[in-house]
């Protein structure tokens, strides 16, 4: 099955399939943006350079997302870091091999700029999502911490 995965820039007409993923309850409680709001943002984050929203598909069924920022740095002698976010696979895919695909590919985008760091936030309580990325080689590193807004 793996062999048939693409993982693709995301276009707009992608955008209600990906938010029927982001609805699965274990993703924000199941809660999601309208349409109308999505494609609001879309078109902003669009316009940011090195934003990245990518579509993991099987065929044409999108399947899984995530987004990947590289941002440009004056620390680190200029090397750019990165940070994923908001990756998630469609409840009937995981444990595959696509979460790990979704990844590497993040992996291999970052080293072709050059990024010094790749970085993601995962729920204190999803324990089985720290797994999954500490399985790829991520490494607990320093705290991590919010101002709720």
């Amino acid at each position: 099955m793996i062999s048939t995965v693409r993982i693709l820039k995301a276009v707009k007409e992608d955008i209600p399939r990906i938010l029927r993923l982001y609805s699965q309850p274990d993703i924000d409680n199941g809660q999601t943006l309208g349409l109308k709001d999505a494609l609001v943002i879309y078109e902003r984050f669009s316009q940011y350079p090195n934003y990245f929203l990518y579509v993991t598909k099987i065929e044409e069924k999108i399947i899984g997302t995530f987004a990947l920022l590289i941002m440009d740095n004056l620390a680190h002698q200029g090397k750019p870091s990165a940070v994923v976010e908001d990756v998630v696979v469609d409840s009937g895919y995981r444990s595959q091999g696509i979460g790990h695909l979704m990844i590497e590919f993040a992996i291999d985008i970052c080293k072709q700029y050059g990024c010094y760091k790749l970085a993601l936030s995962s729920n204190i309580k999803r324990e089985h999502a720290h797994r999954f990325y500490e399985n790829l080689g991520f490494k607990k590193h320093g705290f991590s911490y919010l101002i709720e807004l």
